[in-house]
């Protein structure tokens, strides 16, 4: 069961560390040499996109390190 568990963070780690290296290396130069309306746009919306699922990481590690109890205070 742990094999498992560390298999599937790993591999979601990695998938996040290749999405944003892909996105930085490629993305940002490909903006900055158009330029256009659509290409800033949809800068703007993988920015956020990547963002969001950075936010969503760190809440899950949150919550994954300090469950809540069951029923009181």
């Amino acid at each position: 069961m742990f094999a498992i568990k560390l298999t599937l963070i790993l591999a979601g780690f990695i998938l996040y560390l290749f999405g944003t290296v892909v996105g930085f290396v490629v993305g940002i130069p490909a903006l900055l040499s158009s330029g256009e309306t659509q290409d800033i746009i949809t800068a703007f919306g993988g920015f956020i996109t990547w963002l969001l699922i950075s936010f969503g990481f760190i809440i899950h590690i949150i919550k994954t390190a300090r469950p809540t109890t069951g029923g009181g205070r």
